[in-house]
């Protein structure tokens, strides 16, 4: 039974809208030089393959499903009340391994002792066997040399298509020698070397351990892709026409209109966000306790706090944007061809729309690609002071905020708070690298 989320709607109409965008500036040369200047960039065509692996696993998560129940022939058809993905379907066996407690990454014990009865009888504290962890390790003995042949296997396999993947980069580079392939290659033989023992090892062992109920982490932090990439564009969606519209009209009309923006986002500028969102998102988690009929799965109260998060986010984040375009407006207004419209009559709305937006354009556009390693880092933080999404929304903020009181234990578990780390830093790192390059190709006077 498909179950439609909000913010599954607006991910896939997003992807509906960059496609569309990218057919537009094919067939426009003045959107096409630029976005050409960017592909050209080694470092932008590495980074966009580390982020096409982060957006292909969170469209994969945003087709939601409510599994069927076996039921008589006769009887009428009954759904699960969990909402899977179908995410959830290809890493079936991660979600369904669950321990106890913690392990260890490529344990077979768990991290915690325990009373364990021995076969003649007597009870000694020790640590336990996992159930899945190394479970088909007769002998453990034998787990250094089982973990480095599935590893060795798992890399042969990353090898041959990482080959593979380098005989297309060479065929490309013949029909298009302008773009550099190679670097996009190496990014993607790097991203299969890394999944390859990965996937090997996952099947039998938790290859980044378990967290404090036993899930498995690598399960998590793949789930919390999805999130980071929700935070970060559906935000954006929210504060790109506040920001548009408010700083051309400011920096437009002037005058009292100029005076009433600029009162508006310096006043919002004086209060600490932290604040106007964890006072909203309180409030909606308020109606949401008050009206649970309103939503029949937890999935869908958490989806619904999620998009209320990032309307709060995208509304206390629209004054920066606001202020480069007031400034951009106001010097473009002062340009002999707007003179020249204002001669011959043209109106405001049409000089708005047909000579001040496009030439605000490369702003726009800069500013959205590096608002979004913002907002991904944001969404962390605010889950860690618990003011962020759901706590049964599988995040990178929600990693940190339960693995942060096991970091004064001894011994240490580390490998939560690590794994949240690198998969956000690789995240936020691709992502920062990406905006470099569409700056670089679209500002005029980075290119001069």
């Amino acid at each position: 039974m498909p179950v439609v989320l909000v913010t599954d709607v607006l991910v896939w109409l997003l992807v509906a809208a960059a496609a569309g965008y990218a057919i537009y500036c094919r067939r426009h040369a003045h959107l096409a030089g630029p976005w050409g200047r960017v592909f050209r960039s080694p470092a932008a065509m590495a980074s966009l393959v580390v982020l096409g692996a982060y957006v292909a696993l969170g469209l994969l998560d945003s087709l939601h499903f409510r599994p069927a129940l076996a039921q008589k022939a006769d009887a009428p058809s009954a759904y699960a009340s969990e909402v899977l993905s179908v995410l959830d379907l290809g890493l079936a066996q991660l979600r369904g391994r669950g321990e106890k407690t913690y392990s260890a990454p490529l344990a077979t014990r768990s991290y915690a002792k325990e009373l364990i009865e021995q076969p003649d009888g007597r009870q000694l504290r020790d640590f336990p066997r996992l159930r899945f962890g190394g479970a088909q390790l007769h002998d453990e003995a034998d787990w250094a040399a089982d973990v480095a042949q599935r590893a060795l296997g798992g890399l042969a396999v990353s090898v041959l298509l990482s080959f593979v993947v380098l005989l297309g980069t060479k065929i490309l580079k013949k029909k298009r020698p302008d773009i550099p392939w190679q670097a996009a290659g190496i990014s993607l033989g790097a991203l299969l070397l890394l999944a390859g023992p990965a996937v090997a090892l996952s099947s039998v062992y938790h290859v980044l351990g378990t967290d404090k109920v036993g899930q498995d982490v690598f399960y998590l932090a793949l789930k919390s892709v999805r999130t980071s990439l929700v935070i970060g564009t559906v935000t954006t969606l929210v504060l790109l026409p506040v920001g548009i519209a408010l700083g051309t009209m400011a920096g437009y009309f002037k005058g009292w209109i100029d005076d009433v923006i600029q009162y508006i986002y310096t006043t919002l500028n004086s209060i600490p966000g932290v604040l106007l969102i964890a006072a909203a998102v309180l409030m909606m988690q308020v109606y949401i306790d008050l009206h649970p009929e309103t939503f029949p799965t937890a999935v869908q109260r958490a989806d619904l706090r999620l998009l209320f998060l990032c309307v709060i986010l995208g509304l206390t984040s629209w004054t920066g944007l606001a202020r480069l375009l007031r400034g951009e407006t106001l010097k473009l207004s002062q340009l002999e061809y707007i003179q020249a419209a204002h001669a011959f009559g043209v109106r405001d709305t049409r000089i708005l729309a047909r000579h001040i937006l496009p030439n605000v354009s490369h702003i726009v556009i800069i500013a959205m690609v590096m608002d979004f390693s913002g907002l991904v880092l944001a969404e962390a933080v605010l889950s860690y002071v618990g003011v962020g999404v759901d706590p049964s929304t599988n995040s990178f903020g929600t990693m940190i905020n339960a693995a942060r009181l096991e970091m004064s234990r001894e011994p240490v578990v580390w490998w939560a708070l690590a794994t949240a780390f690198t998969f956000m830093f690789a995240l936020v790192l691709a992502a920062n690298l990406f905006a470099d390059a569409v700056r670089d190709g679209f500002d005029p006077r980075v290119r001069m």
